[in-house]
């Protein structure tokens, strides 16, 4: 693609998401989530490939259906309370309307199964952008309306989201797909946070974005796309292995690393609120998550492929890290000892 043509798709990829963010009227946030998505379908479909043009196609249909169910909900809620402001959603179904148009665009079960088949027909760049930009406009139409949603759909969504990105991973060996069920997962570990802290909320989107951005980009480094391929990067460099290795950590939620603090404060919330069968379902939800994710982290370390010296190897090719590569993954790996001050914060 033109330089020029991926700069200007880019800027209004970030002008769609800034409307959206930080407007209160519902027809410029409407328009900030079309923009949006016409921003993205073609970075989606420019590898001229079948798979790539499904994609597209598919991101096209379902984030189309979103929007209008978003402006058919807002016209409701207008019919009703002659009120166009964002934060005055009070009409019942208005309310459940967006809170499943949200789910559509976020990728939260059921609305789910677009998600994995985008992130598999697309380039690794443009699953990052999917799995982490896209996710701040819906997110924001949700944070600013939730003190009106329905608070067992948005409780339901969550514990589906969390259960079956766990199940689904499970069985992928393609990297982007199982990125893709990881999302999912967090998705619905974000959408718990949502009901019980805005300010946990803000925290745990951060910090999932953080180490999402941090698992990409040693993808990209390393151009792995399957855990076959992990298994082989070995050879590329043994340190962004290993770190990989604590980001995976990391995303599956263990300590002493980053990605335990926000599953611990979101679980604490949720016993203070009496929510304990909630947390126990929450967290045993987890483990299948963790168990692809310390599947991946044993092919990326505790198996080096023979490489006898009459094959060329990958070590002797140049190795082009991102920039942001490095400050991500000690991010992703190094903030627990700052949950008290963050907790401090968010309470």
């Amino acid at each position: 693609m033109n330089p020029i043509i991926w700069s200007l798709l880019m800027m209004s990829l970030a002008t769609g998401t800034i409307i959206t963010m930080s407007s209160h009227h519902w027809l410029l946030a409407w328009i900030g989530l079309e923009i949006n998505t016409m921003a993205m379908i073609p970075i989606i479909s420019n590898q001229h490939h079948p798979r790539a043009t499904e994609a597209g196609t598919k991101y096209f249909l379902t984030q189309a259906a979103a929007s209008a169910l978003i402006m058919f909900s807002s016209i409701t809620n207008a019919w009703t309370t002659n009120q166009w402001d964002i934060t005055q959603l009070t009409n019942p179904q208005a309310s459940m309307m967006l809170t499943l148009a949200i789910a559509m665009k976020l990728g939260l079960v059921p609305t789910h199964f677009w998600f994995p088949e985008v992130m598999q027909g697309t380039t690794i760049y443009t699953a990052l952008i999917i799995s982490t930009w896209q996710k701040l406009a819906p997110m924001t139409l949700l944070y600013m309306t939730s003190n009106h949603l329905h608070t067992t759909t948005l409780l339901t969504l969550s514990l589906l989201s969390t259960t079956f990105g766990g199940i689904s991973g499970l069985n992928q060996t393609q990297t982007r797909k199982i990125l893709a069920y990881s999302s999912i997962a967090h998705m619905g570990w974000l959408t718990m946070a949502l009901l019980l802290n805005q300010n946990l909320t803000l925290l745990t989107m951060t910090l999932y974005i953080m180490m999402t951005t941090a698992m990409f980009f040693t993808l990209m480094t390393t151009l792995t796309k399957t855990i076959a391929d992990m298994g082989t990067a070995w050879s590329y460099s043994p340190t962004t292995l290993s770190l990989t290795m604590l980001t995976l950590l990391s995303l599956g939620g263990l300590p002493p690393l980053t990605g335990f603090m926000p599953k611990l404060l979101i679980l604490k919330n949720m016993v203070s609120s009496e929510l304990t069968t909630s947390s126990i379902i929450i967290a045993l939800s987890s483990l299948p998550s963790l168990f692809f994710y310390l599947r991946m982290a044993y092919f990326t370390t505790m198996t080096i492929p023979p490489t006898p010296t009459t094959i060329s190897h990958k070590w002797r090719f140049p190795l082009t890290p991102k920039p942001l590569m490095p400050l991500m993954i000690m991010m992703s790996s190094l903030l627990l000892p700052l949950t008290p001050i963050i907790y401090n914060f968010t309470t």
